[in-house]
């Protein structure tokens, strides 16, 4: 397919990351990968990434905190960046934690569980990157 869009893929998992960059490089895609939150949120600045697929559950800094932390005014620049979450966790499991802990509804672009077929991941970011260009 060939694009030249960047796609920051963060998860503490390393087989993920593997296994994500290794689907999304397969379709023409630039990959950058952080292991949690607080990484992701440096690659966010030193990358300036077109898509951010988002695991939940990591140590230090998780999905949830890494939403949150976006919300801040002194992120705003970031804020616009479309992201995927890509849990085990259930959508409405995450929703409702999010909704609790923060009082507003968990704002992303889309909602992948684990585990996820190649093909589907690719239709997805496909998808939100056509709405964004």
């Amino acid at each position: 397919m060939g694009t030249s869009a960047k796609i920051l893929v963060v998860d503490d998992d390393p087989d993920m990351r593997e296994t994500l960059e290794m689907i999304l490089d397969a379709a023409g895609y630039t990959i950058v990968t952080a292991c949690d939150g607080e990484e992701c949120l440096v690659r966010l600045k030193e990358e300036k990434p077109d898509l951010l697929i988002l695991d939940l559950l990591m140590p230090r800094m998780d999905g949830f905190e890494v939403c949150k932390a976006l919300k801040d005014p002194r992120l705003a620049k970031y804020a616009k960046i479309p992201i995927i979450i890509l849990s085990s966790i259930r959508q409405g499991v995450s929703q409702r934690r999010y909704e609790l802990e923060t009082g507003v509804q968990l704002d992303v672009d889309d909602y992948v569980e684990k585990p996820v077929e190649g093909p589907i991941l690719i239709e997805r970011v496909e998808s939100i990157l056509k709405k964004r260009s």
